[in-house]
């Protein structure tokens, strides 16, 4: 309990100021409909007005997380209202993102720490990647798929991927290089090549960090999946849910939708963890 009360008070916090910008930021509305209907309204009208708007500017909490419940159990799931439907159609384009872009991280990291003309080129290249912002690259990327007839799950997917090989390829790069110049020496007097030394040394020495960047790639691959649905005009998704909700006013629908997607992203980051305790206890690198 000791330990939670630091992240409680900061959660308390939050909801505070989010409920005080609530409040400052819909209070216009419900004095302009005063000044309409030429009645005056006390501060407390006010208040309670603010926290009940059907198209609120900043949707109260607890607006949210009514929304957010609707979606996610007041639904089908096979309903195009559905937080579950478009959440498991983002998730698809996720997974099938970080696994390329992981599977990618992994080969190009390997490929630099024994290479060093991959190092010298394709690094820097690696690092120029993530200066252009992928909104301008998202379009880009749709509009050429489509040409060549690629359409649907794929597109998102390397738009999912190219946000989540970078945190991949640093945290690699950095494990495999992790070793010490006296376990390396140590190897090299048992004779081992350069293939023992990868299987035995290197690989197992990155796994700590490999799991640290996946859990940032995972987030980074979930950002991905759903900035890829908003140029494409999707229908099913959570960014068709943050678009749809955008273009009716449905401020508590686009909320939802983002909790939604930061609920997803944890269950992600929790699954990832949760691999990477099993995995460090069998190889004896955690308790």
């Amino acid at each position: 309990m000791r330990a939670l009360l630091p992240v409680l008070t900061v959660l308390a916090a939050i909801v505070a100021l989010w409920y005080a910008g609530a409040v400052w930021m819909n209070s216009q509305w419900s004095y302009d409909q005063a000044a309409r209907a030429g009645v005056e309204v006390s501060l407390t009208e006010v208040v309670a007005e603010t926290m009940h708007q059907d198209r609120p500017v900043l949707p109260a909490p607890h607006q949210v997380l009514a929304g957010l419940w609707e979606g996610l159990f007041g639904q089908k799931i096979t309903s195009k209202r559905s937080l579950v439907y478009h959440g498991w159609v983002t998730l698809e384009a996720t997974l099938l993102g970080f696994v390329i872009g992981t599977g990618l991280g992994i080969l190009l990291a390997v490929g630099i720490v024994h290479n060093r003309a991959m190092d010298l080129s394709v690094m820097p290249w690696a690092i120029a990647s993530q200066t252009i912002p992928i909104l301008a690259i998202a379009p880009m990327v749709i509009v050429v798929l489509a040409s060549l007839g690629v359409t649907g799950l794929l597109p998102k997917s390397i738009i999912s991927a190219y946000l989540s090989f970078f945190p991949v390829v640093v945290g690699m790069v950095k494990g495999l290089r992790s070793p010490d110049a006296m376990q390396l020496d140590l190897m090299r007097t048992y004779g081992a090549g350069a293939w023992p030394v990868f299987w035995k040394l290197r690989l197992p020495a990155s796994m700590p960090f490999l799991f640290a960047s996946l859990k940032v790639s995972a987030a980074a691959s979930l950002v991905g999946a759903i900035v890829g649905e908003l140029p494409a005009g999707a229908v099913a998704g959570l960014g068709a849910r943050l678009l749809s909700g955008s273009y009716y006013g449905q401020t508590v629908q686009i909320w939802a939708a983002l909790l939604a997607a930061a609920m997803l992203a944890a269950a992600l980051v929790i699954a990832i963890g949760a691999i990477e305790r099993v995995t460090l206890r069998r190889m004896g690198m955690a308790r």
